[in-house]
């Protein structure tokens, strides 16, 4: 086993299925690594930066930028190794039809009303981003913190909130039962909002296990290769290994982008857009009184 390792702890998220997933199913992250790999599910970006924290975990796919900065800038030593999917359209905020919101009267629609949402990751960012665009002030509203996508959509067909965000499955099933977008991701992509999850690793695993960590990249690079050229092939695979039917794999994987190395190592990502995107979400939080402190860089 490379560096006296025996077992990779990788944190990785259900409901949200990835095109490395293949790779996980069929153990090639085991044999290429020559390592047992645990692939150990979390509820939220945030725990998988406790996780890291406590070195339970050792690498987290897909972790949320926005909970990798908060952690950060609170002093936890993580590194981004890579960039593992950028989806502006799978995560956002579905409106109960009841309550008739639309972009033109949400200042008035939304008035009172309660919304429930993650707290301290992206789609806590792009709810207040698009409250701030669509002139909702956030005297007028109370944002109750989600407990996942489970609890979003029960709060939603419950009719107790007039807005429920989430990331993955829990938007198509909202959709499904009447709901409707606000604002497309397309939409909020145009305010410049980036909406993308990352690789981490604790700073301390990275460094010592760099050959492991370069190894499980190109694991992941080979497996999206595979997906480009072919996906689908490997839709049911993925649908398995996310704990999704077919039909909710495919169209979250219509909103995903499986970038390569050399687009994830380019100015639009991290040759710079990762950083400045991280560093506009920590001020905004500042701002927002979400945070007391943002770091420089």
């Amino acid at each position: 086993a490379p560096s006296g390792l025996d077992e990779l702890n990788v944190a990785y998220f259900l409901e949200w299925p990835t095109a490395n997933q293949v790779a996980q199913v069929e153990q090639t992250y085991d044999s290429v690594l020559g390592l047992t790999v645990n692939w150990i599910a979390f509820p939220s970006g945030n725990d998988m930066a406790l996780a890291m924290e406590s070195g339970d975990i050792d690498i987290s796919y897909s972790q949320g930028l926005t909970p990798f900065a908060n952690y950060v800038t609170s002093g936890a030593d993580h590194v981004i190794v890579g960039v593992a999917v950028s989806y502006a359209d799978a995560d956002n905020c579905v409106a109960h039809p009841d309550y008739a919101v639309s972009q033109d009267n949400a200042a008035s629609s939304l008035a009172g009303q309660a919304i429930y949402t993650p707290i301290g990751n992206v789609t806590h960012f792009k709810l207040l981003k698009m409250l701030e665009h669509l002139g909702v002030s956030l005297d007028d509203v109370s944002l109750i913190p989600s407990e996942g996508g489970p609890a979003a959509v029960a709060a939603f067909e419950n009719g107790d909130v007039a807005m429920a965000c989430a990331f993955g499955g829990a938007i198509n099933t909202m959709l499904a039962s009447g709901g409707n977008l606000v604002m497309t991701g397309s939409e909020q992509e145009a305010l410049g909002i980036r909406v993308f999850d990352i690789i981490s690793a604790p700073r301390s695993f990275a460094e010592e296990h760099g050959d492991v960590v370069t190894a499980f990249l190109q694991v992941t690079e080979d497996a999206n290769a595979a997906y480009a050229a072919d996906r689908a092939s490997l839709e049911t695979t993925i649908a398995d290994a996310a704990g999704m039917d077919l039909a909710g794999t495919s169209s979250l994987l219509d909103a995903f982008t499986f970038l390569d190395s050399d687009s994830q190592l380019s100015e639009a990502w991290l040759g710079g857009t990762v950083q400045a995107a991280m560093k506009e979400q920590m001020d905004f939080f500042v701002a927002q009184g979400e945070i007391d402190t943002a770091l420089d860089s």
